[in-house]
């Protein structure tokens, strides 16, 4: 199979994770981005204002990425802070689930959260009369064996998001990972991998397991590349 250029940049959610970026570097991304025609741009909901006023107009969507890395902080205030991505432009949203509660083997509170978050947002852009948004779930796979990352794929089912994410924190997306998330998620359900994608060896291996969307803060470098290519094999 070949992958056109175009299809490539629709697979790559450029990340800016980094607390202290400033404005030039943001906008800088930003028309990185736009120029790209990528999925998304995932940002810190501190940058979602400013992102989301940079790719206006744009075929980019900006992706608030809440609770990052490891889903520690509290449910209400995780849903409070989408809710107000969602009223500055976010147009997909993150939700880190709580990797240390997967770890304690909590995972009601971890099926709970998630639910109560996706139904919040379903429920708000359906009352707003806004296009839906496509929702993500952080599973922290760098943390957690394969029975935990199985479990995670069956919260994720029960709460009906849009895709369920690896890594967290720094932890590199791998094969397996990816691998097993498509396995044991349903048909409608996409494996987004994020992590450690730095390269187009690396997304078209992440994409040949099964991946749906990467994550990467190397989108220039990644598609620059394959530009030079009349189609990318995948």
């Amino acid at each position: 199979m070949a992958l056109r250029i175009e299809e490539l940049a629709k697979t790559i959610d450029c990340t800016l994770l980094e607390p202290r970026k400033g404005m030039q570097e943001i906008e800088a991304v930003c028309q990185t981005a736009r120029d790209l025609h990528l999925a998304s741009l995932c940002v810190l909901p501190k940058h979602v204002g400013v992102a989301a006023e940079q790719l206006r107009g744009s075929d980019v969507k900006v992706c608030a990425v809440v609770g990052y890395p490891e889903g520690g902080a509290a449910a209400k205030a995780k849903i409070a802070e989408a809710e107000r991505c969602l009223d500055e432009g976010a147009g997909e949203l993150e939700f880190a689930l709580d990797v240390r509660a997967m770890l304690a083997l909590d995972f009601a509170l971890v099926r709970d959260e998630l639910t109560a978050f996706a139904r919040t947002i379903r429920m708000r852009t359906a009352n707003g009369g806004r296009g839906s948004v496509t929702l993500k779930a952080i599973i922290g796979t760098g943390r957690l064996d394969d029975k935990r990352k199985k479990l995670a794929c069956k919260i994720v089912e029960l709460a009906e998001v849009d895709f369920a994410q690896t890594g967290a924190n720094g932890a590199p997306a791998t094969v397996h990972d990816v691998e097993l998330l498509r396995d044991y998620l349903p048909e409608a359900v996409g494996v987004k991998a994020s992590g450690g994608v730095e390269t187009l060896d690396d997304a078209l291996a992440m994409i040949n397991a099964g991946a749906g969307r990467i994550g990467s803060p190397f989108a220039l470098e990644i598609v620059t590349y394959a530009a030079g290519l009349d189609r990318v094999s995948s």
